[in-house]
């Protein structure tokens, strides 16, 4: 029996592909964007979370841990989040089966239905789950519920063409056009990142471009025109989404111990104006352009 690590499973979902969705967060992801929100979906395994203003310092955490919550040697088993009073500690990622979320994701059909809506693998980095991605996707056509895998594109080319026809879209992040700037603030390797979308192109796979714009990263008239050429030169892009950068993830990153992700900490969004402007670049390359969630 198959079985993967999810981290969340979101309903009623409006911003991760067409209609009212449920969203399935998969755990682990290879690249380390210094603006992630998301931070619990790095590490592929269960982690301990700890919310420092619901800590009362009684210790209770700390006699229960055989590690004695060490980060380093952390094996997530729970032992600390049981023992706490006060929920400041939870585990974060859960082992399920395919059924499990199934489960789950089939108690809102009637409202995919409805709206054009479905199911949206996300993540992390869900290619990082190839096999538990597969099966889900595989077990989501068998119920005629349309499919999306929001990706960055990280991973063995093999892969992503394994996975490819069972998707009905693939809502590609696309971070930068210059290698050197994409792997100082993904770690991840730009070129192998354009083969699979390009590959996924010449598949005439459906593809949301999906563009976070990250003040001091992206942000500049000059990355989002070299973003716009390469994305008119893509096959199968049928929309571009311009997704402004926010700082309401707030404290998330120190509760899993990962406060140097805050460098982009206190960064004013992008405004209204300079998206606009951002978005007819696109545009005027004929590329149906839109701002917000997606």
């Amino acid at each position: 029996m198959i079985h993967g690590t999810v981290f969340n499973l979101q309903r009623y979902s409006l911003h991760d592909g067409p209609g009212i969705r449920t969203t399935v967060f998969l755990k682990g992801c290879p690249a380390r964007c210094w603006w992630c929100h998301n931070p619990e979906s790095q590490s592929p395994l269960p982690e301990i979370a700890c919310s420092q203003n619901l800590c009362i310092a009684c210790g209770a955490c700390r006699s229960a841990c055989p590690e004695s919550l060490s980060r380093q040697s952390c094996r997530g088993c729970g032992a600390c989040a049981r023992a706490c009073p006060t929920g400041a500690r939870e585990v974060v990622g859960r082992v399920m089966t395919v059924d499990e979320v199934m489960e789950s994701v089939l108690k809102d059909r009637f409202f995919y239905e409805d709206s054009g809506g479905g199911v949206t693998f996300s993540g992390g980095e869900p290619l990082c789950q190839p096999q538990f991605l597969k099966e889900l996707l595989a077990a989501c056509r068998e119920h005629e519920i349309h499919t999306a895998v929001d990706t960055a594109g990280i991973c063995a080319p093999d892969t992503l063409a394994d996975i490819a026809p069972l998707a009905d879209l693939f809502l590609f992040d696309l971070k930068c056009a210059d290698p050197e700037r994409h792997r100082e603030g993904t770690g991840a390797d730009h070129a192998a990142i354009l083969k699979n979308l390009e590959c996924l192109g010449r598949e005439q796979r459906p593809i949301w471009l999906r563009i976070p714009v990250v003040p001091g990263f992206n942000d500049s008239v000059q990355e989002m025109e070299a973003l716009a050429a390469l994305a008119s030169r893509l096959h199968g892009v049928r929309q571009v989404w311009l997704l402004p950068y926010h700082g309401s993830w707030g404290a998330k990153p120190q509760r899993f111990g990962k406060e140097a992700a805050l460098q982009a900490a206190g960064a004013a969004a992008p405004s209204l104006e300079t998206l606009e402007h951002y978005a007819r670049l696109f545009r005027d390359r004929g590329l149906d352009t839109r701002i917000g969630g997606a």
